[in-house]
């Protein structure tokens, strides 16, 4: 690995001992890294936690924000289920599936540490991640196909949901991550009031696809310190023919706008990890450099270095023979390195890109029902 500025070391020293105890390396630089710069350490990452009994305020006014949205608002979504942006209207609490697939009931397919997140989530400890089952997004390259299929997991209840909230913080997690909870809002909130009236402390991650009701967004506010979301398209007609969602562009949008408001700039602890903020994904595709350039562009003229951008080179072909053509194949080094120097031309400071091959790597754990049911 190259030298690295003093303004990255901090991230990327976690993710040199993980190469050593764990996997490979998944995110290699940070933005001010590749442009070289190297600022004084004492202007970034400074702690802005609030106090103790602060904190204690916070977190008693985001359970009884949680109660109130829970009792409320949130069983007329599943009744006639507006939760994300197709507004399919499914009727979840008489047994009918939304366009997600799911149904009523809670479905999670694994809650373990999970070391392969951007640095600042994982950190040297891992993110206790919840990976739900089932997507509102059918993607024609997915990547984890088993879960959103919803073929892998299993049913629990939200009392159950708050418990592993909390053995994860056992076992020392940075955070509590939700991996495509988006069809499960009314569950999570729920499942985090319980949690935080028990003792949960950790900073909540929303790891989502960026296909999300505003609406929903906003029973979150106060629960939710940290959006992580994925950009996947600019073009309507691109996001028509590999997600079936033309619409999801102006979803993008409309929710990362109400993600940034809630969450505002980014805060870091003394060790690196991010305590709030938003962090945006956007994964290169075969054949689509410039819708991505698009969404770069987009991001950073209209926020500028006030949230993370996240640019991944790890597409991987999953089932050729069900893929477009142009699919078929993974992301040429030389149109993730344009995408790369595009971002770096802008001005982008404020991100992480991955290094080496890691489309050749596996960051898929087993859908296994590990963590599920008590030990």
């Amino acid at each position: 690995m190259e030298k690295l500025c003093g303004h990255c070391a901090r991230y990327i020293q976690h993710y040199i001992l993980l190469e050593e105890e764990y996997k490979p390396v998944l995110y290699g630089h940070c933005m001010r890294d590749k442009l070289r710069l190297h600022p004084k350490t004492t202007d970034f990452g400074r702690s802005r936690a609030p106090n103790g009994n602060q904190n204690r305020n916070c977190i008693m006014n985001s359970v009884l924000t949680a109660k109130k949205c829970y009792n409320s608002s949130m069983e007329p979504l599943l009744k006639r289920c507006r939760l994300c942006p197709h507004a399919c209207g499914a009727d979840r609490t008489a047994g009918e599936k939304g366009k997600c697939g799911a149904g009523a009931q809670l479905k999670v397919a694994r809650a373990a540490l999970h070391f392969w997140e951007e640095p600042c989530i994982s950190g040297a400890v891992g993110s206790g991640t919840v990976f739900f089952s089932h997507c509102p997004l059918h993607c024609v390259y997915c990547q984890n196909a088993g879960i959103s299929s919803g073929k892998a997991g299993a049913g629990i209840t939200t009392g159950r949901l708050a418990d592993i909230f909390l053995e994860l913080q056992e076992q020392g997690a940075a955070n509590i991550n939700l991996v495509t909870p988006t069809h499960y809002v009314p569950h999570i909130i729920e499942a985090l009031a319980r949690a935080k009236e028990r003792g949960l402390t950790l900073p909540i991650v929303y790891n989502c696809s960026g296909y999300e009701g505003v609406e929903a967004l906003r029973l979150l506010a106060g629960m939710v310190d940290i959006y992580l979301m994925d950009f996947k398209y600019m073009d309507a007609s691109i996001a028509r023919r590999y997600s079936h969602a033309a619409g999801y562009p102006l979803a993008a949008k409309r929710a990362l706008r109400e993600m940034v408001r809630q969450a505002g700039d980014a805060e870091f602890d003394e060790k690196g990890l991010m305590r709030r903020g938003v962090i945006v994904r956007h994964l290169l595709l075969p054949g689509c450099l410039e819708d991505s350039r698009a969404v770069v562009r987009y991001l950073y003229e209209t926020y500028g270095n006030r949230i993370w951008l996240s640019l991944m080179s790890q597409y991987t072909p999953v089932c050729k023979e069900r893929l477009p053509e142009e699919l078929r194949r993974q992301v040429r080094a030389e149109e993730y390195d344009a995408l790369v120097d595009f971002a770096v031309s802008l001005g982008i400071e404020n991100g992480f890109i991955q290094e080496g091959k890691a489309a050749d790597e596996s960051f898929i754990p087993p859908f296994d029902l590990t963590g599920i049911f008590p030990g």
